[in-house]
Formats: structure tokens, C-alpha cells, sequence
């Protein structure tokens, strides 16, 4: 589905107090178009972020929620609420994932389904076509500046010639030197941290990304 021209460049927020996030989000507002948002509830992610209660984006960009969350279908008035663009929750988490998936559509919300480095995609087949992307997560539950696992391109391809029309997103350690590795094996969103997030240029990070996917 994805020439590499739709290639998205995510940037991400990963804060664990208000005003990490919205040194965060200012420090992206100047030129993303779309960000990434990671929310940890302490448990099924070691850290925990600001609660849904104190999640804001500016108006101009395109939010996607990250839902670190062991029970996320607790969350779903909040998140109806927000009315962000997508929503992932983890396949690992404890839910029933075809019923939070029509919760988001039943608001007009994306639905996406994350896997870690561990889950083989045969776990998500009997719930995938609930979903409108899957997130091949490769780095660290609530930090920046994780490694890119490239061994796990294996899922991209996967994904990419049994559901052509899925959205593919990356999480977890991408840089300048795998972002076109990534593009290429199918990936349609990079979720960038820590290379834009602890960059001293972080526009000049993105647009490098940029124009190596592009």
C-alpha cells in the first residue's frame, strides 16, 4: 500500500509530568503535521505519563493516541471525548480488542493494535481486520532513545504481503540510519523520538527523515 512518498513522519511526545509534555509538544509544534502521543498507566508500562485528563494538542496537528494501558477499555469516555485520530492499544493488553475497536469507530476514531518484540503477528489474525493499523513496537515500554530491532522487519513484511491495505506504523529507535530501511520493507508511519526529541536541531532531524523517505 505504501509507496515510499506516504511515508509519515511521526514525531512523538513521552513525558511523565505536564511540563515535559508541553515542553515537548512546543518543541515539535513548528513543523510536525502529525504527532504521536505515549500515555503509560505505571503498569503495563514501567513509567507513567500525565492522565488523559491532562493530554491537549495543538489544533493544527493530526493526534495519534498510544495507549500504554493494561486495561484501556476503562478509558474509552475519555478518549471519545479527545476525539484524537487514532488510538492504539496493545495486543497484549486485557481487553476484548474487536470491542474497543468498534467503541473508537462508533466516535469516528481510528483504531490501531500494537505488538511487542515478543508477539508473532499470528496472534493478531483473528482481530486484525477490526483494526485500521498495526504498530510493530521495537523499543522500550515509555522511553525515548530505544534501539530499532531491524530483526522484526520479518513482521513488516509479514503484515505487508498477507494485508496490503493495512497502515504499518514503527515505534522504537528510529534514526537517520534505518528510517529509509524501514520505509522501504512497507513501514507507512515512523514514530520518531528521541533522534527529533533529543535533537539540538529537532526540524532539522525531521526534515532529514523526511527526505530520506520521501
Amino acid at each position: 500500500m505504501n509507496p515510499m512518498s506516504q511515508v509519515v513522519i511521526c514525531p512523538t511526545i513521552t513525558a511523565f509530568d505536564k511540563h515535559e509534555y508541553r515542553a515537548q509538544m512546543e518543541r515539535i509544534q513548528p513543523f510536525a503535521r502529525r504527532v504521536h502521543i505515549d500515555l503509560m498507566d505505571g503498569v503495563f508500562a514501567p513509567t507513567k505519563s500525565p492522565g488523559l485528563g491532562e493530554v491537549w494538542w495543538p489544533e493544527a496537528l493530526v493526534a495519534d493516541i498510544h495507549l500504554m494501558y493494561q486495561r484501556p477499555m476503562e478509558q474509552v469516555d475519555k478518549l471519545t471525548k479527545l476525539k484524537p485520530n487514532l488510538v492504539v492499544i496493545h495486543q497484549e493488553a486485557s481487553v476484548d480488542h474487536t470491542k474497543f475497536a468498534q467503541a473508537m469507530h462508533a466516535s469516528g476514531i481510528k483504531a490501531g493494535l500494537a505488538i511487542l518484540s515478543g508477539t508473532p503477528v499470528s496472534t493478531i489474525v483473528n482481530v486484525i481486520q477490526d483494526f485500521d493499523q498495526v504498530l510493530v513496537f521495537s523499543g522500550d515500554l515509555g522511553k525515548h532513545g530505544g534501539v530499532a530491532n531491524l530483526g522484526l522487519l520479518d513482521k513488516v513484511r509479514q503484515l505487508r504481503d498477507q494485508y496490503p491495505q493495512i497502515d504499518i506504523a514503527w515505534d522504537g529507535g528510529i534514526s537517520d540510519r534505518n528510517a529509509k530501511q524501514l520505509a522501504e520493507a512497507g513501514v507507512d508511519v515512523l514514530n520518531v523520538g528521541g533522534f527529533i526529541q533529543k535533537a539540538d536541531d529537532p526540524a532539522g532531524n525531521y526534515g532529514i527523515l523526511a527526505r530520506l523517505t520521501g
